[in-house]
């Protein structure tokens, strides 16, 4: 794996000429993407907006997005890996065979055309979803998208950027890369930081039923995380620090309503090209914020430890 190749939403919008999203919904997900930042904005070297763009779109549906697509290419589920892999073997001429590209759902003729968009395009951006990241595959998709990126660069410029769904998903991995080297799927239990997605991940441990109590602070995965996951959820001791009551919270043994970050709680929150936004609250709340509750379950877990607090997992 080549790294990530990046850039900020700032730079696709004066720049991108090339979008391609894969396993997204923008339209309904991230409903001001299309207008901010990749299509119809005009930027710097793309001066006529929409015009200057070409936008693709890699699902396994139609999805109300296709309607804003130059190219949708409807590809088979659990295929990905294996269109990713054809793609960078033809932008490296590379031989494949017809038949196995059948079996994505696409065409070898369809896979050329975009390898060679690709490789033509001045600046090319894959926005990149949860069809992608979650479905067979997972962390091997996303590591095959990311250097099918990488190895884009040595023709032309070509980054790509995760769609992440909550609200500060990219500041949790951000700070566990400062903190640990890694973004996600971190095990602490040996006393230091050990990074397998895929083993470690939330998802996995709770499907194979390997952790016996969970702490969730402003996420909600009973609503998004497959049924195996949920119903470990409700076996073991859940706690939830949530600014409302969500589907998790109603599961769990205790929820903690906290402030709401952004509303009446201040911080630092990062979009999803990883810029840090400070902000302020505008309204007072009479529930404590995430990071109050934390510190004082630090301090009593302290109190009860003897000075001495240990973290075992962390994800994102």
């Amino acid at each position: 794996m080549g790294g990530k190749p990046a850039c900020t939403l700032g730079e696709v919008k004066n720049r991108a000429d090339l979008i391609i999203y894969w396993g997204g919904n923008p339209a309904e997900c991230h409903p001001r993407h299309f207008t901010k930042y990749t299509l119809t904005p005009k930027g710097k070297f793309t001066p006529n907006g929409r015009k200057d763009r070409t936008m693709v779109l890699v699902d396994i549906r139609e999805t109300p997005s296709a309607r804003a697509a130059d190219i949708f290419l409807q590809i088979r589920p659990g295929r990905d890996f294996e269109v990713l892999t054809a793609l960078r073997a033809i932008i490296k001429d590379q031989p494949v065979d017809p038949e196995r590209v059948a079996q994505t759902g696409l065409t070898l003729d369809q896979l050329r055309d975009l390898a060679e968009r690709m490789k033509r395009a001045r600046f090319g951006v894959i926005f990149f979803g949860m069809g992608l990241t979650m479905t067979r595959g997972k962390y091997m998709n996303s590591s095959a998208v990311l250097t099918l990126a990488a190895e884009l660069n040595a023709f032309t410029k070509f980054i790509a950027m995760p769609m992440r769904g909550h609200g500060n998903v990219t500041g949790a991995d951000t700070v566990l890369r400062w903190t640990t080297g890694y973004p996600f799927g971190v095990c602490f239990n040996r006393g230091y930081p050990r990074y397998n997605p895929g083993e470690f991940s939330t998802i996995d441990l709770l499907v194979r039923g390997d952790v016996d109590a969970v702490l969730v602070v402003g996420a909600d995965p009973a609503a998004t995380m497959p049924q195996p996951a949920i119903e470990h959820l409700k076996r073991v001791p859940t706690i939830v620090l949530d600014p409302k009551v969500s589907t998790t919270m109603r599961i769990a043994r205790v929820g903690i309503l906290t402030a709401a970050t952004g509303i009446s709680a201040g911080g630092t929150v990062y979009r999803m090209d990883e810029v840090p936004i400070p902000l302020r609250p505008a309204l007072r709340s009479p529930y404590p914020t995430d990071e109050e509750v934390l510190r004082r379950i630090r301090q009593a877990l302290a109190g009860r430890t003897g000075g001495e607090t240990s973290s075992v997992g962390a994800d994102s």
